[in-house]
């Protein structure tokens, strides 16, 4: 099988997913739009979900893991009296009873317990896997998996607004960790106060390090290759390293970063000055001696990443390929 074709753009997009497309055929739009050989997102938004998906291209995919694991936010409208058997306005609906006598307060009252270190049990409508199987599809099928629950911390969880009614509404803003499912947090808020709920929208606004001032839309994108060509969406990138700006940083000399980029553990000069044994770090060729290097030097050469061992070498764990 050869080898796909396409230029070697190396980089971080953040895209604003528009609603009703899947992150796999946004970053597919993306990768075509960029003309590049290779991409991968961050973790999945449903096709009901907008907002922040930061699009790995070329050598940045060996970095994902670091953004899948980042702390998230969201923006999300939990409409309470009915369920829907995907915890999402894209389900069938299962009870529709509506809850005209919930007030604000009554919600104000039980977000507290879905604040800190809480566990959820995944939707059968979540990406997980089963004997290879994500349990959506399973789901689609009339398959029920039992599933264990798992912890997830709830950084914040403020009201922004609620809307009484027979089927009330609460417009919430959400920091959570990885792995936290905001249509099991409306579920099991409503199956609290005993009306059921669902996320009727949802928008994500960061993740990890990245906002949604930092994203740019589909049709901005195409309009930008439209009328500059694919190369002027490079501008758009940002580095490889953008995701795991908060590792600290090792410079090593050119001879170091030679053998190095050879799959080698190299000695650092005072690595320990600024690291511990076991740290990942980001490795740059910057020809100084000390390891050090300035924040937000653009002259050094990002190598990959890196972890610290016992004798005060850093040893490759990710390394991009030139």
């Amino acid at each position: 099988m050869g080898r796909r074709k396409g230029r070697p753009v190396n980089g971080i997009l953040l895209l604003d997913k528009p609603l009703g497309l899947s992150s796999n055929s946004a970053l597919q739009k993306v990768r075509r739009l960029f003309g590049a050989a290779k991409a991968g997102h961050t973790g999945s938004l449903d096709p009901l979900a907008t907002g922040v998906l930061p699009v790995c291209l070329g050598e940045a995919t060996k970095f994902t893991q670091f953004l899948l694991d980042a702390d998230k936010c969201y923006r999300a409208t939990f409409r309470f009296g009915i369920a829907t058997a995907s915890g999402d306005a894209d389900g069938a609906v299962v009870s529709e009873d509506g809850a005209p006598d919930l007030t604000e307060e009554q919600l104000l009252a039980v977000l507290p317990e879905f604040r800190g270190d809480i566990e959820q049990v995944p939707s059968m409508y979540s990406a997980l896997k089963h004997n290879g199987q994500p349990l959506y599809k399973l789901a689609r099928e009339g398959v029920e998996i039992e599933r264990k629950a798992r912890p997830v911390t709830i950084f914040s969880l403020d009201l922004k607004s609620f809307r009484e009614g027979e089927f009330p509404e609460a417009d919430v803003e959400i920091h959570c960790s990885k792995g936290t499912y905001v249509r099991t947090l409306a579920e099991d808020i409503g199956r609290r106060l005993g009306c059921g709920a669902y996320v009727s929208s949802l928008h994500r606004s960061a993740a990890g390090p990245f906002d949604e001032s930092q994203a740019i839309s589909l049709p901005d994108l195409e309009a930008l290759r439209e009328s500059e060509g694919e190369q002027a969406l490079d501008t758009r990138l940002l580095t490889m390293d953008a995701g795991i700006r908060h590792l600290t940083a090792i410079g090593l000399s050119e001879d170091a970063a030679f053998y190095f980029r050879q799959g080698q553990a190299v000695m650092v000069p005072q690595v320990y000055q600024q690291t511990e044994e076991g740290d990942i770090v980001r490795v740059f060729e910057n020809r100084d001696e000390n390891g050090g290097i300035s924040p937000g030097d653009t002259s050094a050469l990002f190598l990959g990443v890196a972890e610290v061992t016992d004798d005060g070498r850093v040893a490759p764990k990710r390394l991009v390929v030139f």
